[in-house]
């Protein structure tokens, strides 16, 4: 019995993991689509200061991070009609990828937007490889 319930909860485990993992994009991969000039739409939730001193070429900035209260969360609805007109996939862009960006995520998800077009950088800003092409000021 305890093996069972062992392996049951490893199996559930490693499905939540991958799961979870199926929605995050590394900066190598978003580099590719960026230097494919694939249509994407980057969400950046950086604070203002942050988002001034570096962020990727065409983030729309939302000062939405953590993301935790009404008031950061409703930052983010002004890219709710940006991405309603489109199909691009949505990546959720915040200072280190982790619980602002999920918190984003989530509340995008709640607002209609399909889990299938979501992603969240991978480290974010924090952990992006090609610091070269970071974008200063507004």
């Amino acid at each position: 019995m305890m093996k069972r319930m062992a392996l049951t909860l490893t199996f559930t485990l490693l499905t939540a993991a991958s799961a979870l993992a199926a929605n995050f994009i590394e900066s190598e991969e978003l580099k590719q689509l960026m230097d494919q000039k694939q249509e994407l739409i980057l969400v950046d939730i950086q604070p203002a200061a942050d988002f001034e001193k570096q962020h990727l070429p065409g983030s729309i900035e939302t000062n939405a991070f953590p993301a935790k209260s009404a008031e950061e969360k409703a930052r983010l609805d002004k890219v709710l009609p940006i991405i309603s007109q489109s199909k691009a996939p949505v990546i959720v862009i915040c200072p280190r990828g982790k619980s602002g960006a999920k918190n984003s995520y989530d509340y995008l998800l709640s607002k209609g937007v399909p889990e299938d077009r979501m992603k969240i950088l991978e480290d974010g800003i924090a952990g992006w490889e090609f610091p070269q092409i970071f974008v200063k000021g507004r």
